[in-house]
């Protein structure tokens, strides 16, 4: 199996560059979308391999990308990326830094209560996403990478990270117009070219995957 996805996913990196415009779905092509967030969104931004160029690739619509790496959702950097407009999505992510280099995945309970509360009701990823929903647009919420079968410097961090996922998706259930896509299933076991030369951060394949896995979504919706 891994010798198959060592062929593969160098012809995905391929698919990403030379990906011809006739790709792009018909429901997204009028679409203005948002991305905000942390290194997840914008990793492999070099060469329009990120998650937001993929996204644009795929969908045909205007996405708008101002996630930056290393940011945080505490110190305010996540949420200034934000800013009302004619969105029809936006597309956030965070909290993983704050967790992973804030409180070292250990004794992070207050600041996970700040992100989101235990019930999901609130805390500032409500906070943020509720403003993006109430400014007009429907609002994706992406969960992080896991790395089943790998051995990761931010291994630790999975059950603070796991936490962190129930609370938002409770959220997200609980808000029309508000949406969390998992990834926790993306990476097969083993899989160490999902992973960037980091083994924390996507590689171009997992970049790919991700947003065709967001671009399914928002092409669902919009038929609606």
């Amino acid at each position: 199996m891994l010798n198959m996805l060592n062929i593969v996913a160098p012809l995905f990196a391929v698919l990403i560059g030379l990906m011809p415009a006739a790709y792009a779905c018909a429901e997204g092509r009028n679409q203005k979308i948002l991305a905000i967030g942390d290194s997840l969104m914008a990793w492999n931004s070099v060469g329009n391999g990120s998650v937001a160029d993929v996204m644009s690739m795929i969908s045909g619509a205007e996405v708008v990308d101002r996630s930056t790496i290393a940011s945080f959702l505490m110190t305010g950097g996540i949420d200034r990326q934000y800013s009302e407009g004619d969105w029809d999505w936006v597309v956030a992510n965070g909290g993983g830094n704050d967790l992973w280099l804030g409180c070292g995945c250990r004794r992070c309970e207050n600041s996970l209560n700040t992100i989101i509360s235990s019930d999901g009701r609130s805390g500032m990823i409500a906070d943020l996403l509720l403003r993006a929903r109430d400014g007009g647009a429907k609002v994706i919420y992406v969960g992080y990478l896991r790395s089943p079968g790998i051995d990761t410097p931010i291994e630790h961090c999975k059950a603070d990270g796991d936490e962190l996922e129930r609370r938002i998706e409770l959220f997200a259930r609980s808000n029309p117009d508000i949406y969390f896509v998992s990834l926790a299933d993306l990476v097969p076991f083993g899989a160490r070219n999902y992973l960037s030369f980091d083994r924390i951060h996507p590689s171009r394949i997992a970049s790919f995957l991700i947003a065709e896995r967001i671009s399914e979504l928002i092409e669902s919706q919009s038929r609606h």
